[in-house]
């Protein structure tokens, strides 16, 4: 059996590298220029060129009667696209639906699916179609010489492998392919600022993209949602051919109920996947401030979601721009001018390019017209010559085709004719000889060479040319131009709301306990030292605020760190160990803790007489390893922050150990964001090493309030007229208090 098997020659064989190369490229090649990518010529694909030609071969104009879509995709598959009727269905499918083009190309009648689904169309047994008026602009001038043609894939018949568009269809509708290394996304433009940038460069050969974008303002969507793109982003997209076009959705504040009518979404976003993200963000808990959503879409109101508030006091453009950042109520589009040339290359071109390139086409289409148009007038010109010459001469003509075995060297011969002239005399009709015909032959032809005369004048002069072209160019225009319906509105960049921005400001306490465990309970009216703990573990300090704000908390080593507030364990339970949300040296524990606005002013001290004023906001770290904030002195302690609500008109307070008192207004201390600070009461450093002096107390005092100082069972309240005697500059020693307060055990503000 082997010995029956012959190798081929060895100039058949071919390396297994270059065969699949090139069956690479040969495929790639395929995809690109007969699958994915629109010519500039009609602005379409292989497929939707095939399914409109098919769809005018089967005589369904706009004025025909529907006819099953399966008779179409039929017919596309069957003769000229050997590919998957889905395919070619969805592709038609596509070109029917109004919020898909701009120009739909073919008109359907039953479900071709909706905004919401477009891909929602009944199968093609179930549906009818027929061609648009618009497409009359792609088809009218295509038996007239003015496209080539090329075999279909079985070589039974032919197709065009272009259609003669009149206007440049490829901005009009715009397109979306992948190819193979290549992709375009070309979006779609208002059909008379096309026409009228056309115009212009007809006018002005060497216009700049600038100039044209006087005419075509930006792309104009099959919606009513706004362009916020800005003009420059848009010129520069049209002059690089690359880009992105941002759209966004169009809303109003009912007048009646307070609630948010989105009117307008932008080019194929779904209502219903709005209202499901919207919905999202309400069921995480994420969007309070909205209490419901309503779809009250209908045939009258195409697109209608109403967005409830839950009160009048919410800010609507506050929610709507966050919902603009979040949602696909603002989408943006990339561009990407990506086509098939008239040279039949693929290429990335810019506006002016497009525009030129095309009018270069639909000139020379336009030029072929007229010249198939005028050798059609030459020919009937010399039929009817002919015609004119058997009436003149109808006895001699009659007599030569009887007499004569072979008339037409005869004829051609006596009359001097050519042979088509000829043959013409042989097929006449005897009827056509009447006194009547030679009236019409002769008004006929005085007609025939007015026109032959006009065409060859247009044909001659390259200026009439330009000027037909831009005739039939306006004529378009007027007839199908309508207004722009996206509005091109220059709005800044929407900016999602922040996390504690969402929450709801509710009053709640924060409670830490001695372990560094940490919980949240509602309302300021709490017994935080009355809550359970664990086993081992007790109250710490509590401090109030606001769920919408952070916890700033301040450890023994001098870092700050903060918490968000909103999400924090209940006071129900026991809470959670702080060191799941941060992350604080080794053996550090916490000394106090912080609530309120960023620009609350903090007084921030170490037990050996050093400290400043920060505002809230220099304390926030969003690091889990904290802020390295107060500089500590050797052997100083971090003395818990204070509050200080009005700094211009309030004192503050220093306690020694060896009870000692200095009182100053708080103004005389820096305000810094980190440090050791300025010396708030003079105290020898080799003390506090030794830890034989230091401060056992700082308190901020404002006016009307007044300071109580503890030491064992006895306490002393010390008025604004009292604290006279202690006043003094900042960084001295102090005045003695009293005897029995030698050892100050804690100092307390408290209002008269």
């Amino acid at each position: 059996m082997s010995d029956d098997i012959t190798l081929p020659e060895a100039d058949e064989r071919i390396a297994l590298k270059d065969y699949t190369e090139k069956a690479y490229l040969d495929y790639s090649m395929y995809v690109i220029l007969d699958r994915a990518l629109p010519h500039i010529g009609d602005g379409l694909k292989p497929v939707q060129r095939r399914i409109v030609y098919a769809m005018s071969e089967l005589g369904l104009k706009a004025s025909a009667k529907y006819k099953k879509s399966a008779r179409t995709v039929g017919d596309v598959i069957g003769k000229f696209h050997p590919h998957g009727d889905s395919a070619s269905y969805e592709a038609m499918v596509l070109m029917a639906q109004p919020f898909s083009y701009r120009y739909t190309l073919v008109d359907g009648q039953g479900n071709w699916g909706s905004p919401d689904d477009p891909k929602s169309f009944a199968a093609m047994r179930y549906t009818e179609s027929r061609l648009t008026k618009y497409s009359e602009v792609l088809l009218e001038e295509l038996g007239q010489g003015t496209v080539d043609w090329q075999p279909n894939f079985d070589g039974t018949l032919e197709e065009p492998m272009v259609l003669p568009a009149r206007v440049p269809n490829v901005l009009l509708n715009g397109t979306t392919g992948i190819a193979v290394g290549m992709a375009t996304d070309i979006p779609p433009h208002n059909l008379r600022e096309v026409v009228n940038a056309c115009v212009h460069l007809l006018d002005n050969p060497n216009a700049t993209v600038t100039e044209l974008c006087q005419h075509i303002l930006g792309p104009d969507m099959p919606t009513e949602a706004e362009i916020i793109s800005s003009r420059d982003d848009i010129i520069k997209m049209y002059e690089t051919g690359r880009g992105s076009i941002r759209m966004r959705a169009v809303w109003q504040k009912d007048e009646e109920g307070g609630d948010i009518i989105i009117t307008a979404l932008p080019h194929q976003v779904s209502g219903a996947k709005i209202l499901e993200q919207i919905a999202a963000q309400m069921q995480a808990k994420k969007l309070p401030m909205v209490a419901d959503l309503r779809d009250e879409s209908d045939h009258e109101n195409p697109t209608r979601l109403v967005i409830v508030p839950r009160s009048n006091r919410v800010d609507l453009e506050q929610i709507m721009q966050h919902l603009f950042a979040t949602t696909e109520l603002e989408r943006t589009y990339r561009v990407n001018m990506n086509m098939i040339g008239i040279d039949g290359r693929p290429a990335v071109k810019p506006l002016n390019k497009i525009l030129a390139e095309w009018l270069s086409f639909r000139t020379v289409t336009t030029r072929r017209r007229l010249q198939y148009r005028l050798e059609k007038v030459e020919e009937r010109l010399l039929r009817l010559a002919a015609l004119m010459i058997v009436f003149l001469n109808v006895d001699e003509v009659i007599r030569i085709i009887r007499e004569e075995e072979n008339p037409k060297p005869v004829l051609m011969k006596r009359f001097n004719l050519i042979e088509m002239q000829a043959e013409y005399i042989l097929e006449t009709k005897l009827r056509q000889l009447a006194r009547l015909e030679e009236m019409k032959i002769r008004e006929e032809q005085n007609d025939l060479m007015k026109e032959r005369d006009g065409l060859q004048k247009i044909l001659d002069s390259a200026v009439k040319l330009k000027n037909l072209v831009r005739k039939e160019l306006l004529q378009v225009a007027d007839q199908f131009g309508d207004e722009r319906r996206s509005p091109i509105v220059e709005r800044a960049e929407a900016q999602a709301l922040s996390e504690t921005e969402l929450v709801s400001a509710e009053a709640i306490t924060v409670v830490i306990s001695d372990k560094g465990w940490i919980r949240a309970a509602k309302g300021h009216e709490v017994d935080a030292a009355g809550l359970s703990y664990k086993a081992g573990d007790s109250f710490k300090f509590a401090v109030q605020g606001k769920s919408n704000q952070s916890v700033i908390l301040l450890d023994s080593t001098g870092r700050s760190y903060a918490v968000p507030a909103h999400n924090l364990p209940s006071a129900r339970g026991q809470g959670e160990p702080l060191s799941g949300r941060i992350s604080p040296p080794s053996g550090a524990t916490f000394e106090g803790a912080l609530m309120g606005a960023d620009s609350q002013r903090v007084l921030i001290a170490s037990d050996a007489g050093y400290g400043f004023v920060a505002k809230l906001e220099d304390l926030a770290s969003k690091n889990k390893a904290g802020k390295a904030l107060l500089t500590l002195p050797e052997g100083a302690f971090v003395m818990p922050p204070q509050l200080i609500n009005s700094p211009e008109q309030a004192l503050l307070a220093a306690v020694s150990n060896d009870g000692r008192l200095l009182v100053f207004p708080v103004t005389e201390l820096p305000e810094l964001a980190k440090g050791k600070g300025n010396k708030i009461m003079n105290i020898p450093g080799a003390k506090v090493v030794s830890r034989e002096e230091f401060v056992v107390a700082l308190n901020v005092i404002h006016p009307g309030q007044q300071l109580t100082l503890h030491s064992g069972k006895r306490h002393i309240t010390l008025k604004a007229s009292d604290l006279e005697h202690y006043k003094g500059e900042r960084g001295r020693r102090g005045n003695k208090l009293p005897r029995g307060f030698q050892k100050v055990d804690k100092a307390e503000v408290s209002d008269k």
